[in-house]
């Protein structure tokens, strides 16, 4: 974990491939921490007793992903949780009714289409010692490309939508620009053609997962000088799979 130490009343920020932690720096003053995991939010609220809690980036393949049981506990003893951009935008859709505060693009379309897939966020990353920084393209991020790419003009529909369903047909692992092209036309189009997509495709890119995560960032900043806003009011029911999910993160229940 980065930032201030214990005690010390800031945001707590879970980040990783969505935004490089320097960047985030100069928009908010917070506790940076990797992508959270299943215990994540517990610890840090025990550790930090943060003024609020910004899920960004979280593992869910190679580690247990957050518990929303997690998120509900955090919001019952009083600590504000926003989600953003990836699986914080994912958890924040999932949780709006019980106070989590969704920011961004990527948040309104899981509200609004609640069967998206999980992986539309998900992207293949470095490791943590080396900034988590992101080795792929996210479903979303290359979906929304396609879509101004046709509005600009660079593409037709046609185009748009073959691209559209070469993109998803990816694992998450495989999806970048010129593997979303290859998919698409490696047999229909020529190499250099395929390359001169891909560039044009890559000069235009739009990545709405970091212009999502600094606008949670620059929200945070300003709530830090007006109030931060208080989560509703509830009962939180400790239950057995609860406990022993913070067991087995090696965090005393008591």
């Amino acid at each position: 974990m980065e930032g201030s130490g214990a005690g010390d009343a800031r945001p707590v920020v879970f980040l990783g491939p969505t935004l490089a932690v320097e960047e985030a720096r100069r928009h908010l003053a917070a506790v940076f921490c990797p992508p959270a995991a299943q215990g994540s939010v517990v610890s840090a609220v025990l550790r930090f007793r943060p003024s609020a809690i910004l899920l960004i980036d979280g593992v869910f393949e190679g580690e247990p992903a957050v518990r929303h049981k997690e998120l509900l506990w955090a919001m019952a003893r009083g600590f504000p949780v926003f989600g953003a951009a990836s699986l914080g935008a994912l958890r924040a859709a999932e949780l709006s009714r019980q106070g989590m505060i969704g920011v961004g693009l990527i948040f309104r379309w899981y509200r609004r289409f609640p069967l998206l897939p999980d992986d539309a966020v998900a992207v293949l990353h470095g490791p943590r010692e080396l900034g988590s920084r992101a080795l792929t393209r996210s479903l979303v991020d290359l979906t929304i490309t396609v879509r101004h790419a046709e509005r600009s003009g660079l593409i037709d529909r046609g185009t748009r939508l073959v691209l559209e369903g070469a993109a998803r047909s990816l694992n998450f692992r495989d999806r970048t620009v010129a593997g979303m092209v290859d998919r698409a036309f490696g047999g229909a189009l020529p190499l250099s053609d395929r390359l001169a997509l891909a560039d044009g495709i890559r000069r235009s890119f739009v990545d709405q997962k970091r212009d999502d995560a600094l606008r949670a960032l620059r929200l945070l900043h300003d709530l830090e000088a007006t109030g931060m806003p208080v989560p509703p009011a509830a009962a939180f029911v400790t239950t057995t799979a609860f406990l022993r999910d913070l067991r087995h993160c090696g965090i005393d229940p008591a």
